[in-house]
């Protein structure tokens, strides 16, 4: 999946978790501690940035964005994905093949697109290609296991935690985000409201996002993570690319 450092080894938790997101044409983390409490966030224009700020003695780092390209077609993971978010499918976008990625214009890249996958490229997802090259590039030399978690997923499954089931609304608005800050503490995640430059400079939501995504990485090394597709590999193993929650 990154480099063959062998699999994750599910069990004890004893190390710190990072989970990252994109904000604003730059990176936001939020680390989580042995004990899954808040114990820092950052900012960093490359994810080796983040690495080396709050990831260097981590166990896993949990990241939105993909990780696994296809050179072919759609990947599974993003129809897996998707499917599992009932009406709000479009949060996950399908992933666009490497070589428009690679192209930095965006009419080529749609025309690549079409040839490859008969489909083209959103602008959306042309404009993250930065970001997806990114860790593309350093997945494979990265000191610390990294493994692809999509937040809705997260906050879909922290959700099934509390009675009654919550379902956090849209992550822009006031309620949706008191509704994924109330999760995220009933987990033991408490963000303070003095978190350095992330809390300045990031949306919240990319930071709540970036906190979920840390906590479902503990449950990758917990062995107790959802996995789209359902039998995608292994954490840590090569192969086909897999969305954990």
């Amino acid at each position: 999946m990154i480099r063959d450092t062998g699999p994750v080894q599910p069990g004890r938790i004893s190390r710190p978790v990072v989970g990252v997101d994109i904000s604003r044409g730059s990176w936001v983390a939020v680390r989580l501690d042995a004990d899954g409490r808040f114990d820092g966030a950052a900012l960093a224009p490359t994810i080796a940035g983040i690495v080396a700020d709050l990831g260097r003695d981590a166990a896993l780092i949990g990241i939105d964005v993909p990780i696994g390209l296809s050179d072919t077609g759609v990947r599974a993971a993003d129809l897996a994905a998707r499917a599992a978010l009932p009406g709000r499918a479009a949060s996950v976008f399908l992933t666009p093949v490497r070589a428009a990625l690679l192209e930095p214009d965006h009419a080529a890249a749609t025309r690549i697109s079409r040839e490859v996958t008969g489909a083209g490229i959103s602008r959306q997802a042309h404009g993250l290609r930065h970001k997806i090259l990114d860790v593309d590039d350093f997945a494979p030399r990265s000191p610390v296991p990294l493994v692809e978690i999509h937040p809705e997923l997260s906050f879909r499954r922290l959700g099934t935690a509390v009675i009654p089931v919550v379902v956090p609304g849209s992550k822009r608005s006031w309620s949706g985000i008191r509704q994924r800050i109330r999760l995220l503490a009933a987990a033991g995640i408490d963000i303070g409201e003095d978190i350095g430059d992330a809390g300045r400079e990031c949306g919240p939501d990319d930071v709540l996002d970036a906190a979920a995504v840390a906590w479902s990485a503990r449950r990758v090394l917990a062995g107790t993570a959802d996995r789209f597709p359902a039998d995608g590999a292994d954490p840590g193993t090569s192969g086909q690319a897999v969305i954990f929650a």
